[in-house]
């Protein structure tokens, strides 16, 4: 027996002999010089998206200094796997005796050993096979694929034409097949709306060979499927690049290495929105796992990645993961990190998904932010079928192509607003709490809760509060002396219309109807339109 243990001890020793790191550089080359130069580091959408929401170029923006790279490939027994130019690092994998001989480079500052053992830090195992769940069928109810639009009001904005028009999303998961030639995405590939991708895994444009898993093409139909008079996503019209990241085969650290050069990659191309139905927290080698209190939002390499991104003026909308039900329990990285607009599931009823992944107060916010349906979920999968499936994998993206057609509805909002109107609009945002966060959005209602606030500075129109019970305040610019105030109905009656002459004004709403609102404010010169909640 004891012979035995010893071969076992020894093969296992064998599989992991080699090691992954992250190495960080020391500094980055002519930076100053390069940031005065954007277009050489950006695309012009990128640019274009900064600009317009405040967002700075700075150093996270310019690409490693190649020469370190370069001298990182030639040392003795190192791979460099992907890098990282927000981190100014590379993932290596190698002996863990070659890693730290990288330390003899000087302009090598730092080495993260993915075995904290190697840091003299210890890791407990935890088992998570996070397709587990969404991998298995369930019987098909035909007819159910509007009840997730249904249930985040998203189909109202659809009826104004906000299908996501204008925004791009980068899509990181596991796996694309099918999607160039799927008639489900028929409408998506006619409309231009396919912008591109790359394997990360494979280094390789070839976005569609990775055939092994369909849960990215699963994914992306939630958002881009589109079947006449069968299946719409949340944002048909809007567009998409596509990077895989995770290599469902193996489960190893350098899958979070990719996905954060992949939000890189998103950032540069001008994306929106990133959306990744991913998690990690458990590794075949279990010294890499991490514990539940590294599920801290700014432990993990892909948790502060995301936390740049997210930084970098984009919304990254992660799945909360698939542990409720196990013994792990809590949300996984990326999901914890702060920056990040963290979703998890309920039932086709609104309830809690029992697998769904909880927070804790380990995160520095409150997770999940909020959640959608995961359970019973309708998506097309890579032969052409509409199916039902079950994860946060799902509810994740139904949330962000919503938002995608909230932004084109809000052209104006940053990204940080646009996650708190959709807060705002949740089902149990006075009284969050770990299982559904801020709750079930109402898509509607933010856009309403958005467009009660146009304008800057001295030309701002405010109206508040929204939804509103007896009086609602309305604020406008002093540049207009006569204001024409009209009021319609769901249905487009004129409920009311008065003149004021003053900036600030009341309206008493207390005899209308519980419902919806458009009130219209118009001068000689310019008129707005607003959507106010009577509760």
């Amino acid at each position: 027996m004891k012979s035995l243990l010893f071969f076992l001890c020894c093969i296992s020793n064998a599989v992991f002999a080699q090691q992954d790191a992250w190495v960080y550089f020391a500094d980055k080359e002519n930076v100053e010089v390069a940031i005065q130069t954007p277009i050489n580091l950006l695309s012009q959408q990128a640019i274009a998206r900064k600009k317009a929401y405040n967002i700075s170029i700075d150093s996270r923006d310019v690409p490693i200094n190649p020469s370190y790279i370069s001298q990182l490939k030639t040392a003795k027994g190192i791979r460099v796997m992907a890098k990282s130019k927000w981190m100014n690092a590379v993932h290596v994998r190698g002996e863990a005796s070659d890693i730290r001989a990288l330390f003899d480079l000087e302009f090598v500052s730092t080495i993260d050993f993915a075995d904290k053992n190697l840091d003299d830090l210890s890791r407990s195992s935890i088992q998570n096979n996070k397709f587990a769940i969404e991998d298995g069928l369930i019987d098909f109810d035909y007819g159910r694929a509007q009840n997730q639009v249904d249930m985040i009001n998203v189909d109202a904005l659809h009826m104004e034409n906000f299908t996501g028009q204008g925004i791009i999303i980068a899509v990181l998961d596991s796996g694309f097949p099918n999607v160039d030639t799927m008639s489900s995405f028929s409408r998506l590939r006619s409309n231009n709306g396919l912008l591109g991708g790359y394997d990360f895994v494979n280094r390789t444009l070839a976005i569609y060979d990775a055939a092994a898993n369909s849960h990215g093409t699963r994914v992306l139909s939630t958002m881009a499927g589109y079947i006449e008079n069968d299946y719409v996503g949340t944002a048909p019209d809007a567009s998409y690049y596509l990077f895989r990241t995770e290599d469902a085969a193996s489960e190893n650290p350098v899958e979070e290495s990719y996905w954060v050069e992949a939000a890189e990659r998103a950032d540069s191309l001008g994306a929106h929105i990133i959306n990744s139905s991913l998690g990690y927290n458990k590794y075949d080698n279990a010294s890499y796992n991490y514990t539940p209190s590294d599920m801290d939002g700014n432990t993990t390499f892909i948790s502060r990645g995301a936390n740049i991104a997210s930084q970098k003026g984009m919304i990254v909308v992660n799945s909360a993961g698939n542990s409720g039900a196990n013994s792990w329990g809590i949300v996984t990285a990326p999901a914890d990190a702060s920056g990040v607009f963290t979703v998890g599931a309920v039932n086709g009823d609104g309830i809690y998904a029992a697998f769904s992944s909880r927070g804790s107060s380990t995160q520095p916010t409150q997770k999940p932010d909020v959640v959608a349906q995961g359970l019973g979920s309708i998506v097309i999968d890579e032969t052409d079928t509409i199916v039902n499936n079950i994860g946060t994998s799902f509810s994740a993206p139904i949330v962000a192509g919503a938002i995608a057609c909230l932004w084109q509805a809000l052209p104006e909002a940053n990204a940080e607003e646009m996650k708190q109107y959709v807060r705002l609009s949740s089902s149990q945002y006075r009284l969050p709490d770990y299982f559904l966060g801020f709750g079930i959005p109402d898509f509607q209602l933010a856009l309403s809760l958005g467009s009660s606030m146009m304008g800057e500075g001295d030309a701002v129109i405010k109206i508040y509060p929204n939804p509103v019970s007896t009086q609602l305040y309305i604020q406008t610019p002093p540049s207009t002396a006569l204001r024409t105030l009209t009021v319609y109905d769901a249905i487009g009656k004129k409920i009311i219309e008065k003149i004021y002459s003053n900036t600030s004004f009341n309206l008493d709403v207390s005899h209308f109807a519980s419902g919806f609102y458009t009130l219209t404010i118009s001068s000689e010169t310019t008129s707005f339109n607003f959507k106010f909640i009577k509760s």
